[in-house]
């Protein structure tokens, strides 16, 4: 089976690249805006640089999409955050090029990595399954542009009958090599990330709608693979349990829950980010806030998908990779080194987070 992978070298394609180099028949092509090195699990593989965004990008991926059996598209954007005309032009624009490209080509298989954010607000105290509905939330820039591909890739289906279309809708992803990114993404250059060695926390922000699930990278890779060798088409929500919430949280990292109301959570975030102190936005505090909590059983019945590690087990993991400012050195996303956009060496060169590219 040939495999291309778009937007290889982040979060969850490191770690697909991992999994599938365990399996002999199968032979995954990376493709990345900025190549990787060939050590690891990038190691000895055909790479092709492609920014998704470009107007030659459908053009350069169909050449790259011939003779595949699959295309998996991993390739988005968190940041810069400050400049939302580049987010729309790698995630929608993006996105609609690869989808182009995997037609013209005649690929057999089209697995778009979609996520929680597509979907509207829902429950916290209970699980939607895959047919909740897709309309994002709309004060989250991420959610809506999750919602606009999902869109597209409707529009393909009813199309594209005989084309096999999947999508992938994971919680958060962690794993250790990711640590520094997602802090860079998440928290910027001001978080002391290093007092997080001990495990500990001492203040957690506490409020009743902050219940969130996440997953582990490897877990969602295992997904991904199984959708790639089953005859499934269609949404596969992926998350492991328990839920992520204040109380499970403070347990984790042995810290005080602080009750902090969500108008106090959004607020905070929008003038941190005014200033330039933080990356995020008030549209991802929303989004926590609403995003629904989601059911994975069809992942279970249809994938025989099960997580291996919890999502404690998992953020455990992750935070490790915060405190010890891990990453990959050999991949431009996990790169930890100081002078990165949202790191503090970055800072000190001017590059204030949620600006600059490339991130």
């Amino acid at each position: 089976m040939r495999v291309v992978i778009v937007g290889a070298t982040g979060n969850a394609g490191t770690a697909l690249l991992r999994r599938l180099r365990t399996e002999p028949d199968i032979e995954a092509i990376g493709v990345a805006r900025r190549l990787p090195e060939d050590t690891g699990p990038y190691a000895g593989l055909q790479w092709h640089s492609v920014d998704v965004g470009h107007d030659d990008a459908p053009d350069q991926l169909t050449g790259i999409f011939q003779g595949a059996d699959a295309v998996v598209n991993l390739a988005w954007q968190i940041q810069p955050s400050h400049d939302a005309r580049r987010l729309y032009r790698t995630n929608v624009l993006g996105s609609r090029a690869v989808f182009r490209a995997a037609l013209r080509a005649g690929v057999g298989a089209l697995v778009h990595a979609s996520s929680v954010g597509v979907y509207a607000p829902g429950p916290k105290w209970a699980y939607v399954k895959e047919t909740w509905l897709r309309t994002g939330v709309p004060e989250s820039s991420y959610s809506r542009h999750k919602a606009l591909t999902e869109r597209m890739l409707d529009e393909i289906e009813s199309d594209h009958p005989t084309l096999r279309v999947v999508r992938l809708r994971p919680g958060l992803i962690f794993q250790r090599d990711a640590g520094t990114e997602i802090g860079r993404y998440f928290a910027g250059p001001l978080l002391p990330a290093r007092l997080l060695r001990f495990g500990w926390l001492p203040a957690l922000p506490a409020n009743r709608r902050l219940r969130l699930q996440g997953v582990h990278a490897d877990d969602v890779a295992d997904a991904y693979l199984r959708v790639l060798r089953a005859d499934v088409r269609g949404a596969f929500n992926i998350a492991a349990g328990p839920v992520l919430d204040p109380g499970v949280l403070a347990r984790t990292f042995h810290g005080v829950p602080v009750p902090v109301p969500g108008f106090a959570l959004e607020g905070a975030a929008a003038l941190s980010w005014l200033l330039r102190l933080q990356p995020v936005d008030r549209g991802w505090v929303r989004l926590a806030l609403k995003a629904p909590l989601m059911c994975c059983d069809r992942a279970a019945s249809e994938l025989g998908w099960r997580p291996s590690r919890d999502a404690v087990e998992a953020l455990r993991e992750l935070v490790a990779g915060l405190a010890e400012r891990a990453g990959r050195p050999d991949s431009p996303p996990l790169d930890a080194a100081a002078s990165q956009p949202g790191r503090l060496g970055g800072l000190l060169r001017g590059r204030l987070p949620g600006t600059g590219d490339p991130y």
